[in-house]
């Protein structure tokens, strides 16, 4: 798998990247392993989780099959703060004192001593941003942070945050971002590409096959048995309506012409827009993941993408 630097950084990794955001629960531990080996194999290396994934679960199945199943070395570990639970409902914390003990537990998790890229999940207007970004400068400083990254933030708030790192020296530079893209959503073209690119993030667009609608699996209603179904999914039905229909209906027609598959042309389109580092896929199965790393090697024609990114306009 070819690699890209993230960013403005030395950081290399895979421009695919493996999201866990359903292990330790829709994915259990016999498939995280399979995947992880096969992403590996493949020649992946960007892991990306939250700590509020399935509750820390996700990050403590990772954690135990780095070293056991793959070398720590082998691994680009990725994961998330900002979330936090008060009296069982999730709320936004971007405090310095709850991020940085967040990260703490986060380490333990992973049975690491070091995150490779710790990003702020969400925006919090609760916090100052010099206090949530000064968590950022402790964890680079103190050792438990390679590198450091957002996620969730509008243009002007990616802007903001990356400007003010930038402002003097010794701060922990921005050197990602991670926000929702894929052709039935392209809102964040208008403003978070132009800041990132601006500003030297690299871009980590997250549900890059539209929840799973551009797989074309949804075409005929959501299948009891599917993600789409699932809890754990998130909603999906602000992609089943006739606008992202007509989308899916033109990846399904130059996946048939190109004799790909629709979730193959929907993931390609993603992984080589300009500013783009690596899409992070997420997949319940083994099965699932193969079908996306098989894109690795395509290319789509300039003008299947021409065609593609007129049809998909209105999702700008």
């Amino acid at each position: 798998m070819q690699e890209r630097n993230l960013g403005r950084t030395g950081l290399r990794v895979s421009r695919t990247g493996l999201g866990t955001m359903t292990w330790g629960t829709a994915t259990d531990e016999h498939e995280a392993r399979d995947q992880l080996i096969a992403f590996v194999e493949a020649g992946g290396n960007l892991v990306d989780t939250a700590n509020v994934y399935g509750a820390g679960a996700s990050e403590e199945l990772l954690g135990s099959l780095v070293g056991d199943v793959v070398p720590r070395e082998e691994l680009v570990i990725a994961t998330k703060a900002g979330f936090g639970l008060r009296r069982g409902q999730r709320v936004y914390d971007t405090s310095r004192g709850y991020l940085l003990s967040t990260l703490d537990l986060s380490l333990r998790r992973l049975g690491v001593d070091h995150v490779d890229l710790w990003q702020m999940h969400v925006w919090d207007d609760g916090t100052p941003l010099d206090e949530t970004l000064a968590a950022l400068d402790t964890a680079v400083s103190s050792g438990r942070a390679a590198y450091v990254g957002i996620s969730n933030y509008t243009g002007w708030q990616t802007a903001q945050a990356a400007t003010w790192q930038q402002a003097v020296p010794g701060r922990a530079q921005l050197a990602s971002t991670q926000m929702e893209y894929s052709l039935v959503n392209r809102a964040i073209e208008a403003e978070v590409l132009p800041a990132a690119a601006a500003c030297g993030l690299g871009v980590l667009p997250y549900s890059p096959l539209g929840k799973g609608v551009l797989t074309g699996k949804y075409r005929g209603g959501i299948p009891s048995d599917s993600r789409g179904a699932s809890e754990h999914a998130g909603k999906i039905e602000a992609y089943l309506d006739e606008g992202s229909r007509g989308i899916v209906e033109s990846v399904v027609r130059a996946a048939d012409g190109l004799g790909w598959t629709p979730l193959e042309v929907a993931l390609v389109w993603v992984r080589d827009r300009p500013g783009v580092t690596a899409p992070i896929v997420g997949s319940r199965t083994t099965v699932q993941l193969k079908a996306a790393l098989g894109a690795e090697d395509k290319e789509l024609p300039p003008e299947i993408r021409a065609a593609l990114d007129d049809v998909s306009e209105s999702a700008a």
